[in-house]
């Protein structure tokens, strides 16, 4: 009698008699994992820091006023370095000079950086384009 080298592979058992049986249960495997939640609840947006603060012109005026205008540097009296912020329009075409020193180089004020909600107060206000509110 001759051997077949395939004849052990195709009488040997296999977990799944038919082929059939084996998507089968791939597919109920697959459709079971299926679901459709939604979206924002799995993955709920993410709260922007400036939501919760309240960054308007108003309180940016406070900050200035109260850390650098008021101190005698960049007020009307003193307007250290020819810089005088006691304006919308003053504070605005200098912002990119605020950026930089209170907030990047924290420099200013010279007597202590602003603090953390100062500065994020700041960054907020700047990111929305300063609006005059």
């Amino acid at each position: 009698m001759k051997t077949n080298i395939l004849t052990p592979l195709a009488s040997s058992a296999s977990p799944f008699k038919n082929r059939y049986s084996f998507f089968l249960a791939l597919f109920i495997l697959f459709s079971a994992s299926c679901t459709y939640d939604k979206k924002e609840l799995l993955n709920p947006p993410k709260q922007n820091a400036c939501d919760t603060l309240n960054a308007t012109f108003a309180t940016v005026k406070s900050i200035i006023t109260t850390k650098c205008s008021s101190s005698r540097c960049h007020g009307a009296a003193a307007a250290k370095g020819g810089v005088i912020l006691e304006t919308y329009d003053q504070i605005k075409s200098k912002s990119d000079r605020i950026k930089q020193r209170a907030i990047i180089e924290k420099t200013m004020p010279p007597a202590a950086p602003l603090n953390t909600h100062d500065i994020a107060v700041l960054q907020c206000w700047f990111d929305s384009g300063m609006p005059n509110n």
